[in-house]
């Protein structure tokens, strides 16, 4: 019999008989690797214990105790399980994609007679568990591609999904009496299948064309032990509390329709005060450290996207360019870069212009697929905070550095403490999607981290993030959910200045090529203010709350002059407040105002009215307190000048 070759990662190498599986391999290495031992590695590809080896090859053994593989094999049995119990209650279903990841599984279906409901999902995990009480054995075997055609002849999904693969043949598995195909590994049987749950529906085109029909989307998760099942329900439980696109719907801050246009967000005048605000607060933050600002349009001509490189690189990120009809073609901007270049080109530059800080809340899109939007987080038109600084190739670090201590001020205000600072470089071994300037790429890394160094601030080097035209600082935040996502950032680039051939003239008298220095401080409008509700919980601090305070007055013919009275003197003060005067009873205007999440509740009754006094509940406190109106107006004024931090609020209120 042939003998064929393992390498084995301690890069040990041992001979087997050719033919051999991967069970029989851990079974050779111990007994209770064998037990433990849930499918194999075959040159970084995950299969099956019994699937044959044939050839030589690097082998790795994925055990129960393999977390990320080996929970990606059991799900992918779940998946099949699900497959077999979905079939058999309902008999037309059809099966679209499916995926096993790191956050559970899913599986596309759709059915003329009606889609899987949420309340179906319970009927179908009965029959899932009555499929692993029989244990039954998953075969696999390896059919011909022609013959599995002729098997899902009438599944228009399943047709499309065996025509993409170039395989001859293609392993199948069958599972009692169903048979199904696409998965890299499965288990061998179903002991393991014990802790899983059916979570929820949702719609998803096929393929993720927004073209092609709707089908139903079951997602699902599966865990080898009770407590990962338990731990991640109690995390998904958090997500969905967090989950900005609920609290968007619950406080009106914010909608999408997609009948009107996916991922174009509709933002309701609570969420555009928040929004507001922001926009406000950065623009008056950048003007204050030497930001010019300015508009640009949203369109622009296709050529000065081919100059500037996006066209080559993203050109599947960018909406089709518009004909004009008279050879002119115009595009949606994707980035806004090009149009601030044009700022500067509009005039002839001198050293002493330098550095030039222009910034601009401009307005992108993207061409996102349908299935990747995703409330305010994914979206196909959204509003950056860009900034683009032109500066002098001595004055590189020193702007760095200042546009890291602007975007540090700006968190603390934001009360943003858990960050990390990334430097992004370009991958060494795969250079041909950058810029290429090797002598650029060294000197303008080697700046970043010398001016990150002068700094004292501690960072890690990430190769392969970089821009395609220069390295940048990546800032890392962690959402509420514990998931890591770039907030901010700042990138050199010597590509373009040199691509638009733009100049200042020296102090020598020569033209000289500036250097861009890119930078965003909070992101989109909309991915910020997303992160920021799943944050906040929707519990926003005073100075950005949609609504400061409201007031509800015991008797509204008794108490409605002094409410309008002390509603006077808040806005006043530009203090965001109302009177709640519907026809309801106190208690329901009460807890009202805390399910809207309004900062400062103030009741006004009998002994207000007659000692100028508020009665006042804060935000997720049950006790109310009097205060003088005069002194309660100053305490929120204080409390709104202090971007409601707490340390420095709470003193504020003390002294008055």
């Amino acid at each position: 019999m042939s003998k064929i070759k393992l390498t084995f990662p301690d890069d040990s190498v041992k001979e087997f008989d050719e033919g051999t599986t991967t069970l029989d391999v851990a079974k050779s290495i111990s007994t209770s690797l064998g037990k433990k031992a849930v499918a194999g590695k075959l040159n970084d590809t995950l299969v099956d214990l019994e699937r044959p080896i044939k050839q030589d090859a690097k082998i790795e053994i994925i055990s129960g105790e393999d977390k990320e593989d080996a929970l990606k094999v059991l799900r992918n049995t779940a998946a099949l399980v699900f497959s077999a119990a979905a079939k058999s209650f309902k008999k037309d279903l059809h099966f679209g994609e499916k995926q096993a990841n790191d956050d559970g599984f899913y599986v596309d279906t759709d059915s003329k007679e009606g889609q899987i409901s949420v309340d179906e999902l319970k009927e179908i995990k009965a029959l899932m568990n009555k499929i692993i009480k029989n244990n039954d054995k998953i075969e696999r075997s390896m059919m011909d591609k022609d013959k599995l055609v002729e098997m899902f002849k009438d599944d228009p999904y399943k047709s499309s999904l065996i025509s993409a693969i170039e395989s001859v043949q293609i392993p199948v598995y069958t599972l009692d009496g169903f048979v199904d195909f696409g998965y890299d590994a499965v288990l061998t049987n179903l002991k393991a299948l014990k802790h899983f749950e059916l979570l929820s529906v949702a719609g998803a085109y096929w393929q993720g064309k927004s073209s092609n029909p709707m089908l139903q989307r079951i997602y699902a998760t599966a865990f080898y032990k009770e407590d990962g099942l338990e731990a991640d329900l109690k995390r998904r439980a958090e997500i969905k509390e967090r989950d900005h696109r609920t609290i968007g719907r619950d406080l009106d801050l914010f909608f999408v329709d997609p009948e009107v246009g996916a991922g174009l967000p509709y933002w309701m005048p609570n969420g555009a005060t928040i929004r507001r605000v922001i926009e406000r607060y950065i623009v008056d933050k950048e003007v204050a450290w030497g930001y010019q600002h300015v508009y640009t349009p949203i369109l622009m001509n296709l050529n000065a996207y081919k100059t500037s490189g996006h066209w080559a690189h993203y050109r599947e990120d960018m909406f089709p360019p518009m004909d004009m009809g008279d050879g002119e073609m115009l595009e949606l901007r994707p980035m806004n870069c090009p149009s601030h270049i044009q700022i500067y080109k509009h005039h002839n530059r001198s050293y002493r212009d330098l550095p030039l800080r222009i910034a601009e809340l401009g307005m992108m899109h993207r061409y996102e697929k349908s299935g990747a939007l995703s409330g305010l987080q994914r979206v196909r038109e959204m509003t950056l905070n860009d900034g683009h600084t032109f500066v002098a190739l001595d004055q590189i670090q020193e702007e760095f550095k200042r546009t890291l201590q602007l975007m540090v001020e700006v968190y603390k205000d934001f009360d943003i403490n858990d960050y990390t600072f990334r430097l992004s470089y370009r991958d060494p071994a795969n250079t041909e999607k950058y810029f290429d300037d090797d002598e650029m790429w060294n000197r303008s890394q080697s700046m970043l981290k010398a001016a990150m160094d002068d700094l004292g601030l501690k960072y890690y080097e990430a190769e392969g993030e970089a821009a395609f035209y220069g390295p940048k600082l990546d800032v890392q935040t962690k959402t509420a959910l514990g998931n890591e996502e770039t907030l901010s950032t700042i990138q050199l680039d010597f590509m373009q200045p040199e691509k638009f051939q733009l100049t200042y003239v020296g102090s020598d008298g020569e033209d000289h090529r500036p250097v861009m220095i890119h930078r965003g401080i909070v992101s989109t409008m909309e991915r910020f203010i997303a992160y920021l509700i799943e944050i906040y919980k929707g519990a926003f601090p005073t100075w950005l709350a949609p609504t400061q305070v409201r007031i509800i007055p015991v008797n509204q013919k008794l108490h409605t002059e002094y409410a309008n009275e002390v509603l006077s003197e808040l806005r006043a003060k530009n203090i965001r407040a109302e009177i709640d005067d519907r026809d309801e009873k106190m208690g329901y205007k009460i807890r009202d105002s805390q399910t809207m999440k309004i900062p400062y509740t103030v009741v006004i009754g009998d002994e207000e009215a007659k000692n100028a006094t508020v009665s006042v509940r804060k935000y997720g406190e049950d006790d109310s307190a009097s205060e003088n109106a005069k002194m309660f107006v100053s305490s929120v004024v204080a409390d709104i000048a202090n971007f409601s931090r707490k340390d420095v609020t709470d003193k504020s209120a003390d002294k008055n």
